[in-house]
């Protein structure tokens, strides 16, 4: 935590969060919650709803699983740290507008903030201020992984969307060659997020956007419209760009000096205990990515890269981002992100595979070792 002197806080961020096993989920930040606890202000993304209303929507995603964990998750999310999370995403709908509603209520009661979403496209696009140390940081919350009717409207309620169009071009002549996927954000979503942006840029001093976005699930892969929301966003006045969905990590950007992470991965993803497995929904989406799933990890049936995690670090001073960061982690078999110093060789495991991913997406990142935590630059 800072030393509580004008103009200097600490930020921490993690990515999906999704308890829905245990009544409660304090357990899951036992390796970690020092370090959530420890900064200013902590932001997570929650990727479930929480309520006891409503019907299960299949949102015309195939895959997209709903499911509903016990309410009593909510207040130990607060309790191990968290001040803010997103909760656009592709699972803000899956029990329809009741739950969606019960969701926001039940984080905000529990003192904790919730960006992204609203009873329509005008309350979805609203940033969330936070004040520390005398430092005012906005918060902003995009998702472009939507199912049908997932995003907000003028008059319908949902979450703040970046559309994408997606088109398959043939590149080598000869069939059965894989294509170039071409991914573009929607021209006026992509506007009404440099809208924002440059709005709450006078309001602020850090402004954090937050997209939820990518492939899931398929290692080292980024879409061309995840650098193109990512550096719109920068190039327009944001400080720092977090990116999740995928449940894996991904690389890392420093571009025009400002911190973009491609993928926050898993954090606390708690998930599918007993029967769940073994649907062949389930066994379908397995099969098709080419999931191997280990039996051994029947709470967290996501492949072992999905393992390594991260806390993302920002040191801010005279209310500017000077340093930023992560924590490697690395998720156990009771789903808990352990945190690992500098002395567990595990850790530069984790720091290795990052800057690999970032390497390969042609981003010239530093990684470098300060105390326990990775400095990049």
């Amino acid at each position: 935590m800072s030393d509580g002197k004008n103009g200097a806080l600490t930020f921490a961020a993690v990515g999906d969060i999704g308890a829905v096993v245990h009544e409660t989920a304090d357990h899951l930040f036992e390796l970690n919650a020092h370090v959530l606890k420890a900064a200013d202000i902590t932001f997570g993304q929650l990727e479930t709803t929480y309520s006891t209303r409503g019907e299960r929507q299949l949102g015309g995603f195939r895959w997209n699983v709903p499911y509903r964990p016990p309410l009593g998750n909510v207040p130990s999310f607060r309790r191990v740290g968290f001040d803010i999370m997103s909760f656009a995403s592709n699972h803000s709908l899956d029990y329809g507008v009741e739950a969606f509603f019960d969701t926001i209520d039940l984080l905000k009661k529990n003192d904790i903030e919730v960006v992204g979403v609203g009873k329509d496209l005008a309350e979805a696009r609203k940033p969330v201020f936070m004040e520390r140390n005398g430092v005012r940081v906005a918060f902003l919350a995009y998702n472009s992984i939507l199912p049908p009717g997932y995003d907000a409207t003028y008059d319908r309620p949902g979450t703040n969307p970046i559309r994408v169009s997606t088109f398959y071009e043939q590149v080598d002549w000869q069939p059965g060659t894989p294509p170039r996927i071409v991914t573009m954000a929607n021209s006026e979503d992509l506007e009404g997020m440099r809208e924002d942006i440059r709005k709450v840029r006078s309001q602020a001093d850090i402004v954090i956007v937050a997209q939820h976005s990518g492939v899931h699930l398929v290692p080292d892969v980024l879409c061309m419209y995840q650098k193109e929301i990512a550096r719109a966003a920068v190039d327009c006045g944001a400080d720092l760009v977090l990116q999740h969905h995928a449940h894996l990590l991904a690389g890392v950007e420093i571009y025009k000096g400002k911190g973009i992470f491609y993928g926050l991965g898993n954090f606390a993803q708690e998930s599918f205990r007993g029967t769940l497995l073994e649907t062949s929904l389930v066994k379908e989406h397995h099969e098709f990515y080419k999931l191997k799933i280990d039996p051994e990890w029947k709470n967290f049936p996501f492949p072992g890269e999905a393992r390594k995690t991260m806390i993302v670090k920002a040191a801010i001073t005279n209310k500017k981002i000077t340093k930023v960061g992560f924590v490697p982690c690395l998720t156990n078999q009771k789903v808990q992100a352990e945190v690992l110093p500098k002395k567990d060789p595990r850790s530069q495991v984790v720091v290795d595979y990052v800057a690999e991913l970032s390497r390969n997406q042609g981003f010239n990142t530093t990684f470098s070792w300060e105390g326990d935590e990775i400095v990049v630059g």
